[in-house]
């Protein structure tokens, strides 16, 4: 993707930078930019080609290149969107790509290509704890170059963002199952483009949960007469099938796990989400994501019973709490299953 325009552009694909921006400003950069496409071998990221050393060049740089982008002809002027990854802006058949500059390689990540004997999943831990954004780890990992030489491989974006969620993650829910847990029930909530999000945190070994209510003229439930609840949940061990929410599911965990590791306790999460109508597009999982992140920067209200914590969390929403309890399997425990400390 390459922008018609010269100057500063590294905000219009750097999705850390949208925090507080509308969706209209998110199209609008989206839009700026022109997608060429072509055809490739998923083994081109083992074997090389011209364009996919190309890419893979510009995917470890330290900053946006200038590039030259050649169309077979003039792009489908419309924008595509999608729950899982950013927009898309206008697009056609790529002639050809090549960069009209010199190419500033992050050193860090360079490290990790050469190394043809490191596991992706440890490169990509290594470089997020020394600090690379992970939009930068998402595009170099969606053009291979992270992993072992012979399994390097090119991966849709879609995948490339949800196998980053998801790994980083349980590296650190490895990390914060050593914690002791927190002492008090914590409720933080947040509205940020119409989506109301709130998270209850329990003093709980590790569990996660998280529900999404889409309200009628959402774009995943437009014509529907009543909201859409959707959601999944695991246990202390984890889970081995893939969630039914998706994307926003490990987007959301691995937020949650960044703020326990940060705080350095371990805690029950059961994380709600409720969309209004004003969410007239879907924008990516890097909204729920860095929205998540945000809401877990801000403060917190204490409570002591699991009780007050869910009616405060509830009065949030439009939706009444007895939905949210059906829709929800940590809920209904937290209501029905007795503990220890309660006797």
């Amino acid at each position: 993707m390459v922008p018609a325009i010269y100057g500063e552009t590294s905000h219009l694909d750097t999705p850390e930078l949208w925090r507080g921006k509308s969706i209209e400003e998110i199209v609008d950069y989206r839009y700026s930019l022109v997608r060429g496409c072509f055809r490739a071998n998923v083994s081109d990221a083992q074997t090389g080609s011209r364009l996919v050393d190309t890419l893979q060049e510009v995917a470890m740089s330290t900053k946006p290149a200038d590039s030259e982008l050649s169309l077979e002809k003039k792009p489908v002027n419309r924008i595509s969107f999608s729950e899982n990854s950013q927009p898309f802006g206008p697009s056609a058949p790529m002639k050809d790509f090549r960069p009209s500059g010199n190419i500033t390689v992050d050193q860090r990540i360079e490290k990790a290509f050469y190394d043809s004997d490191l596991k992706a999943a440890d490169a990509i831990f290594s470089l997020y704890r020394q600090g690379v954004l992970f939009s930068r780890l998402e595009k170099a990992f969606s053009v291979g170059v992270f992993g072992e030489k012979k399994k390097r491989k090119l991966v849709p974006t879609r995948w490339s963002i949800t196998a980053l969620d998801s790994t980083l993650s349980l590296r650190l829910m490895d990390e914060i199952k050593d914690y002791e847990t927190i002492d008090e029930y914590r409720v933080f909530a947040m509205t940020n483009l119409d989506n109301v999000y709130v998270a209850i945190l329990t003093p709980e070994k590790w569990k996660f949960e998280w529900i999404e209510a889409w309200h009628s003229g959402t774009a995943w439930n437009k014509f529907g007469s009543k909201p859409e609840m959707i959601g999944d949940f695991e246990g202390y061990w984890g889970r081995k099938t893939y969630a039914k929410p998706g994307g926003c599911y490990y987007s959301t965990r691995l937020a949650v796990s960044e703020y326990l590791s940060r705080v350095r306790k371990q805690a029950g999460a059961i994380m709600l989400r409720e969309i209004h109508p004003g969410y007239i597009l879907p924008v990516g999982v890097w909204n729920v994501r860095e929205s998540i992140r945000s809401l877990l920067l801000g403060d917190y209200r204490s409570f002591d019973t699991f009780g007050q914590a869910l009616e405060f969390a509830c009065s949030n929403f439009l939706i009444s709490k007895k939905y949210w309890i059906e829709n929800s399997e940590l809920l209904k425990q937290s209501m029905q299953q007795k503990r220890i400390t309660d006797f």
